[in-house]
């Protein structure tokens, strides 16, 4: 289930940043979730998937700019990893 961990600082490219380190949160938070019993593993390969998701769209968002991501792909991405944010809070509550 080990996931390598995205670049998360990348210099002058703050949006960029910002979304890996989420990513990297959210990855440490589903790995505390299998490790204290409140995440089975197919829960977390759901999780670890859609976060992989969300790094390849970052990917192709990046690609497309030269390394940076505009606002609207910034944002739209935030909005992923909220959603995918609350279902992991979701998962590790019960």
């Amino acid at each position: 289930m080990a996931q390598a961990a995205p670049q998360t600082d990348v210099p002058g490219h703050p949006r960029v940043n910002e979304v890996n380190n989420r990513l990297e949160n959210q990855q440490d938070r589903i790995q505390a979730g299998v490790k204290d019993g409140q995440l089975n593993a197919k829960q977390a390969t759901r999780d670890e998937t859609r976060d992989n998701n969300i790094a390849a769209r970052e990917s192709a968002d990046e690609a497309k700019h030269n390394g940076h991501l505009t606002k609207k792909e910034q944002r739209n991405l935030n909005k992923s990893l909220n959603k995918d944010s609350r279902q992991i809070h979701r998962q590790r509550k019960h």
